[in-house]
């Protein structure tokens, strides 16, 4: 790919993100064997043309007509979440009593599931309830609130309420952000109540990740790390970072990619 023209290799870019979901700048790089810098001018001008979108030091195709924005979240990073969804599967054993929430990487987390039996499962997710629901003998209680249409999550004091009558094994959470200082944070209020009153009600506490997480802020604090006891992600974030959680007790579950 290093000898092609400018406007071969950014459709081999367009290409690349069609199969793969989401993409840092880094690990585009690797895949299309050139260097990041010239990734960056590639996606600056594949930008400019709406051809792609740069997020967060990624790229992805643009919105696609029709597709909301969950859609389009479970595309974005989709390898890293598929792989984190697989190691975190690992913790759940046949009969284990477990709160999932809302979000993308435990939508994945809940289709590794589908292999597990008799697991009584808590959840605001009505994509989490109707992957669950059908298979292993599982029960699944989902909880009530208001239903936020695009991804499916039921939110407020009632599902909140709800969530708090149970005492579970696992709690396993998508999370916005982990800010360094502020712990893990979600977007929306609700989301970060719903995921906070989660983690009082489990004996471990289980983030699922990305790795573009790390370092991240957002607008609602969930907890401190000293709550959570595992973050399952694809990798490790830079030493600061991970001498902090070690403080804390948290522990890190790097997913095979």
């Amino acid at each position: 790919m290093k000898n092609l023209k400018s406007r071969e290799r950014q459709a081999r870019i367009i290409t690349i993100l069609r199969q793969s979901g989401s993409l840092s700048i880094a690990e585009m790089a690797t895949i299309a064997g050139v260097s990041a810098e010239t990734i960056r001018r590639d996606a600056h001008q594949l930008a400019e043309n709406g051809e792609v979108e740069k997020l967060h030091g990624a790229l992805a195709l643009p919105h696609n007509m029709g597709e909301t924005s969950y859609e389009r979240r479970m595309r974005e990073f989709a390898p890293a979440k598929i792989a984190i969804a697989r190691a975190a599967s690992q913790l759940v054993r046949d009969g284990d009593s477990l709160i999932i929430d809302t979000g993308t990487t435990t939508t994945f987390f809940a289709r590794e599931l589908r292999q597990r039996r008799n697991l009584t499962v808590i959840t605001n997710s009505t994509e989490v309830a109707r992957t669950l629901g059908d298979v292993g003998d599982n029960t699944v209680l989902l909880a009530g609130g208001k239903l936020q249409s695009d991804s499916g999550g039921t939110y407020g004091p009632t599902a909140v309420d709800f969530i708090a009558r149970f005492r579970v094994k696992h709690a396993f959470l998508s999370i916005s952000a982990l800010d360094i200082m502020a712990g893990p944070m979600n977007a929306a209020l609700e989301e970060a109540e719903f995921a906070a009153m989660a983690v009082t009600c489990a004996t471990h506490r289980v983030i699922l990740a990305d790795s573009s997480k790390f370092g991240a802020t957002s607008f609602a604090r969930v907890c401190g790390y000293s709550d959570i006891e595992v973050i399952v992600t694809e990798k490790s974030p830079d030493p600061i970072f991970f001498t902090s959680l070690k403080e804390h007790g948290t522990r890190l579950l790097i997913a095979a990619t």
